[in-house]
């Protein structure tokens, strides 16, 4: 293990054995709301409320950092506790072999979203948790239940889905064909058929899935529809994001723009 005190915050290199120690998960399950997850790292962010957790952290890192390097920690506790502002950043010392981890979902209806792994993992679920937070119902160390209702928070589980990887972990989702037309239940009578093929051979049906409407939907439903969708996903609304995000609702703003120019009649 490595700590390295910078202007900007602590930088913390290390194995994914002591990344999977109690009391580092217990630090991490307390800030799931408030972390952002890197490729082969963790980026914890500063939170008032937790001033205590934090502190105790510090104090089991620098015990553990002597204990590993042979040397009395308090002069080290004390420089790291200086930097109380500032973000704490875990990386992994080297990429891991890449484990995957299967994510189950299951929609109940328009409104609900059951997420479940197959055996806990906390680090696939505290994303889950950091992402959709004020949409979860209810969970367990293997499961939430997420409230969609609002088109803002399926656009929430959208940009969660969208993530593949984290850590060492790759992710791969589970769900029927039934997933969309649930979540979409005024077309619940459609088919948008199997999502989980990525080689689709009529191009207009992606078109209809883009623009939540069933296949052959009138050009009044697609234009409704479109209009609705455009605002949810408009790049101007999350210009202040990460870019990250900003580029995931830019690349959606020109494919919903795209299916719709594909699918309507020109008059």
């Amino acid at each position: 293990m490595d700590i390295v005190l910078r202007n900007n915050l602590i930088l913390i290199t290390t194995g994914f054995e002591t990344l999977n120690t109690d009391w580092m998960k217990a630090f991490l399950n307390h800030h799931s709301r408030g972390m952002l997850f890197l490729p082969k790292a963790v980026l914890v962010f500063r939170n008032e409320s937790l001033q205590e957790v934090r502190e105790e952290f510090l104090q089991q890192l620098s015990e553990h950092h002597a204990k590993t390097h042979d040397f009395n920690h308090e002069f080290f506790l004390r420089s790291m506790l200086k930097f109380g502002t500032q973000p704490i950043k875990i990386e992994l010392e080297k990429l891991e072999e890449q484990e995957v981890v299967e994510v189950n979902l299951y929609a109940y209806d328009k409104n609900t979203v059951l997420i479940s792994l197959n055996e806990p993992n906390s680090w696939v679920l505290n994303y889950m948790r950091s992402q959709l937070e004020i949409y979860v119902e209810r969970g367990t160390d293997m499961s939430l239940v997420v409230d969609v209702s609002d088109h803002k928070a399926k656009a929430r589980l959208e940009r969660a889905l969208n993530k593949r990887h984290i850590l060492h972990y790759a992710i791969q989702y589970r769900y029927d064909n039934r997933f969309m037309s649930k979540l979409y239940s005024d077309f619940a009578n459609y088919s948008f058929g199997d999502l989980c093929k990525d080689n689709e051979d009529d191009a207009n049906k992606i078109f209809y899935t883009v623009l939540e409407c069933p296949v052959g939907a009138s050009q009044d439903a697609l234009k409704k529809s479109y209009k609705k969708l455009t605002k949810v996903y408009h790049p101007d609304k999350i210009i202040h994001e990460a870019p990250h995000m900003v580029e995931h609702y830019t690349q959606k703003f020109q494919l919903l723009q795209e299916a719709y120019t594909a699918l309507r009649v020109v008059s």
